[in-house]
């Protein structure tokens, strides 16, 4: 499954590093690609979506879907 979410308090590369961990313990396996600039991140999983967002979240990065 791929997902695109927006979190609009990822602000600079240490908050980028901070959500690729936080998805990938979700899931070790997902491929995550984040666009600082636009705040987009976009995830290639094979957890649901409600699971990625519940973590970011629950880490400080809530997340939207786009």
């Amino acid at each position: 499954m791929t997902m695109k979410l927006l979190i609009e308090n990822m602000t600079c590369g240490g908050c980028a590093r901070g959500v690729t961990a936080t998805i990938q313990d979700v899931d070790a396996n997902a491929k995550v690609d984040i666009d600082l600039a636009t705040k987009i991140v976009t995830v290639e999983t094979s957890e649901s979506l409600d699971k990625v967002t519940a973590a970011l979240a629950e880490d400080g990065f809530p997340a939207t879907v786009q």
